[in-house]
């Protein structure tokens, strides 16, 4: 089995960081500016976890592409971490919002947009009734409580290695069988065993036991893990997930705010699946903050009965800016004219080209990897056959190998993902942008390896 040396990454990693410096003055400049009074100098802390020794700023993007501050072009396979899955400011959707900021943008009442926005989320994912959010976490925030107060239940379940942005009974992991607080998370509220309980995904009988005594209140799910590389469901996993909730009167989640690269209906629609409720945000309004959940009639019936009027500015659900108007036309811009089956159809064959280039450049190496396609989103991983559930993933990482590629990657015009090895593909890359990546890709190996590849 082909290894890399950890003394030749050290080299490497040295020697990369050097040529990023080198090359980004401008960047380095803006970043000691800002370290003066934005903590850590980035206006949100996960701007810091970048491979440089310094985050690149950005001067301007369109499309899959952007420019930074000195000048550089980089095709860009992170697209705000899916915010921007569809493109850098399309034109539909930055038309739609300059029209509706000269119009207004907030006004705590609903514009027509709205409408049109939940008769197009009610066809493309099945659930008739819809709510909107600033974001997604927001929208599973509120969704977990609105299950708590129908079932009479506290828990929630969860499975390992999940990411539903900051919701705190998600913020978990695995440890000696129970849900305890995930390295990093910063002054948990609680002990997260008292909200959550925590199972691996795939395991059919664990969901069993978990949902068995009736406290589980809803399972939060993706329906494909995303967030430690993407992790397929087993073939009947879903049915079986779907089959035990309803048999124990658990309400069933589906978050499709990463999965939304499956399809134009996610993967609910692609694979028929019948969650109760489901929540999307992120690419939803092209990177504007905004976010929904949709309900079925029957979950919708026990909400209308258990809220009244009055309550309905203290319920803990919702917000000022929650459904503004320059949101609604963000978001109907892109559901119509953005989000549409045409942009998936060149998505994924690119995607696909993608993942076959990566393929073939570790299989050359001899490298124990293997690469995931899940529409439009294609990851590698550093294990020779894909993990099924977190704790098969979280082994497999190696932050260290992860840094050296995503730093020679972004010497050379191309930006990752920074968290994992993702790649997201948008209606404007091009064959080329694709086959840069695998001879960018490809030279990174030969440079980790110390040696050619196999001839192709």
């Amino acid at each position: 089995m082909v290894t890399v040396s950890g003394t030749r990454l050290a080299e490497l990693m040295d020697r990369e960081r050097r040529r990023f410096a080198a090359a980004r003055p401008k960047s380095k400049a803006l970043f000691e500016r800002a370290r003066k009074s934005l903590l850590e100098g980035v206006p949100m802390n996960w701007m810091v976890k970048w491979a440089g020794p310094f985050p690149i700023f950005v001067e301007e993007a369109q499309g899959a592409h952007f420019v930074d501050v000195d000048g550089h072009r980089y095709v860009d396979f992170c697209l705000g971490d899916t915010g921007a899955m569809l493109g850098h400011s399309p034109a539909p959707m930055a038309d739609a919002v300059a029209a509706q900021v000269r119009r207004g943008i907030t006004f705590m009442l609903p514009t027509e947009d709205s409408i049109q926005v939940g008769e197009e989320l009610a066809r493309r994912f099945g659930l008739p009734f819809w709510q909107i959010a600033m974001t997604a976490t927001d929208a599973n925030r509120f969704a977990i409580r609105l299950c708590r107060a129908i079932t009479g239940r506290g828990l929630i379940l969860a499975f390992n290695g999940c990411y539903h942005g900051s919701v705190d009974e998600t913020m978990v992991t695995l440890r000696d069988g129970r849900a305890a607080p995930k390295r990093g998370s910063l002054g948990p509220p609680v002990d997260p065993s008292v909200t959550t309980r925590l199972i691996e995904f795939n395991d059919v009988l664990a969901l069993e036991a978990a949902l068995a005594p009736r406290d589980v209140a809803c399972v939060l799910a993706e329906p494909a893990m995303t967030n430690v590389g993407i992790i397929l469901p087993d073939p009947g996993y879903h049915q079986a997930l779907r089959d035990i909730t309803r048999r124990t009167g658990t309400i069933l989640i589906i978050d499709e705010t990463h999965t939304i690269c499956t399809g134009p209906g996610g993967y609910t629609a692609a694979h028929g699946l019948e969650p109760d409720m489901l929540t999307i945000g992120k690419p939803v309004a092209s990177g504007l903050p905004a976010a929904a959940y949709g309900l079925s009639a029957a979950v919708a019936d026990l909400i209308h009965a258990k809220t009244n009027v009055q309550d309905s500015d203290v319920s803990g659900i919702g917000g000022t800016l929650s459904g503004n108007a320059l949101a609604m036309a963000a978001m109907r811009a892109t559901l119509l004219h953005v989000m549409t089956p045409e942009a998936y159809e060149r998505m994924i064959p690119l995607a696909r080209r993608f993942a076959e280039g990566v393929k073939a450049v570790i299989g050359r190496a001899g490298l124990p990897w293997h690469v995931v396609q899940l529409g439009n989103r294609v990851e590698y991983q550093f294990r020779a056959a894909p993990p099924r559930n977190g704790s098969e993933a979280e082994a497999a990482m190696d932050p260290d190998l992860d840094a050296f590629l995503h730093l020679h990657a972004m010497n050379r015009g191309i930006l990752m993902t920074p968290f994992h090895n993702m790649a997201l593909v948008a209606p404007d890359t091009t064959t080329e942008d694709i086959d840069r990546h695998t001879s960018v890709f490809e030279e990174s190996v030969r440079d980790l390896l110390g040696r050619e590849t196999a001839p192709r």
